[in-house]
């Protein structure tokens, strides 16, 4: 048991570890009226709440509740005093598809504890806010056209300590973007001689090390989990923390005002070069490969799958980028919140028109790979507005795992089954 769970969390990573909400002593609990948090549009909502302090119900609590349309400003606000052992909360109702979302806030010894809960309102039913330009995939193309006349100059270093029986790990960094721009990551090969499916990694936000997908690997694929800032993946926390508070601090907003200037044109033509790599190795089967991430990640898995036909599969949870301009229009979008707070009319034009090209909507219209998704209601770093704006318009094969109750993480349970559907995906053998 121990093992199993050993193997689990370095499966899912640090970043949806530090995700992973912690216990409090004193629980506030929202529960919707309906089992599944779905209503219809026009339809009433109704949530009950109950506060709990070593699982018994506390009486005589003074609540304060907001209710809002997801990401938007207080439609309503209140206070109550738990008398009896629960209270009910009248929500109303939504007159579009999209979520209402209800805190409510206990204050007990100077700490305040907080519960949510995120109605549904036909969210099969969202459609996009942003445009498809009418030359988006030939942007595209263009930009990996050009990227292809770099030699991919693959480096490896040997991480002794890393490799296990089974498994040898690299340090690689490949070219990308231009002469001397590089990308690194951890590249893990089984050492028995044959032909394996590949696993890439592709990382949510944040400048980190990363340890690789090593249990992966030994199993019998080769995986690869890439950054995307073109520095080394195997330094102290020090060097990276210089950076993340230094000179990558917000790279997620940085040159938004002109498509080829933009932060992630080199990350995301990283991802695509991180699959070339894989194309020339010996050890890959030459068909088999998936690609997977959370968040931002979940973001760059959908855009490489997009543009790369070759890849068989991909797992999104909770993607990033999604239907970035929805502020605009008195809704969510996504993060990294663009345009939640505009200042200047003529920067936030040029980066309407920006966002478009990069914009996982986009990338999701012209999708052609299975996929497996997850997210949750109470999400406020990848809001389900954003996220369902992206998935609706999805046309591929697609397979969709709601937890209505999560924020920016995912339980265990729901690793272990992206995990085997991946695995089903690329024929990785059973062990």
């Amino acid at each position: 048991m121990k093992r199993t769970l050993f193997l689990l969390l370095l499966w899912v990573g640090v970043s949806c570890l530090l995700a992973q909400p912690h216990e409090k002593m004193i629980k506030v609990i929202v529960i919707p009226n309906h089992a599944d948090w779905s209503y219809r549009v026009g339809e009433e909502a109704e949530f009950h709440v109950k506060v709990l302090k070593n699982h018994v119900c506390m009486k005589g609590v003074k609540l304060e509740y907001q209710i809002s349309e997801d990401m938007m400003a207080v439609r309503k606000k209140g206070n109550l005093i738990l008398t009896d052992e629960v209270c009910c909360i009248k929500l109303g109702t939504m007159r579009q598809p999209g979520f209402l979302r209800c805190r409510v806030f206990v204050k007990d010894a100077g700490q305040v504890y907080e519960g949510c809960a995120t109605a549904a309102f036909d969210p099969v039913k969202i459609r996009p806010t942003t445009e498809f330009p009418s030359d988006f995939i030939e942007f595209w193309e263009d930009a990996k056209t050009e990227n292809a006349k770099i030699p991919i100059d693959p480096k490896l270093r040997l991480l002794a300590g890393r490799c296990t029986s089974k498994v040898n790990v690299y340090e690689l960094n490949i070219q990308n973007y231009r002469l001397g721009s590089r990308i690194y990551g951890i590249l893990c090969v089984p050492k028995q001689k044959g032909r394996y499916p590949a696993l890439l990694r592709v990382p949510g936000a944040g400048v980190r090390s990363y340890s690789g997908l090593v249990q992966d690997a030994e199993k019998g694929m080769i995986t690869l989990e890439i950054g995307i800032h073109g520095i080394p993946v195997t330094m102290e926390n020090s060097f990276y923390n210089d950076l993340l508070f230094g000179a990558l601090h917000n790279y997620q907003y940085f040159n938004w005002e002109h498509r080829d200037s933009v932060y992630y044109k080199r990350v995301y033509l990283g991802c695509f070069r991180a699959v070339d790599y894989i194309f020339t190795m010996n050890e890959f089967d030459g068909t088999n490969i998936g690609v997977l991430g959370i968040s931002q990640g979940g973001a760059l898995a959908i855009a490489t799958a997009a543009l790369d036909k070759r890849v068989k599969g991909l797992v999104a949870f909770y993607p990033a980028l999604c239907d970035l301009t929805g502020y605009l229009h008195g809704r969510a979008g996504g993060w990294p919140h663009l345009f939640k707070n505009p200042s200047d009319v003529g920067i936030v034009n040029r980066q309407i028109q920006t966002s478009r090209y990069y914009d996982t909507v986009n990338f999701a219209k012209i999708l052609k790979t299975t996929g497996f998704y997850f997210w949750g209601y109470n999400d406020r770093v990848c809001p389900p507005t954003s996220t369902f704006s992206a998935y609706n318009v999805i046309s591929a094969p697609k397979q969709l795992k709601i937890m209505e109750e999560c924020t920016h993480f995912a339980y265990p349970e729901l690793w272990f089954q992206a995990k085997e559907w991946m695995d089903t995906v690329l024929g990785v053998k059973k062990e």
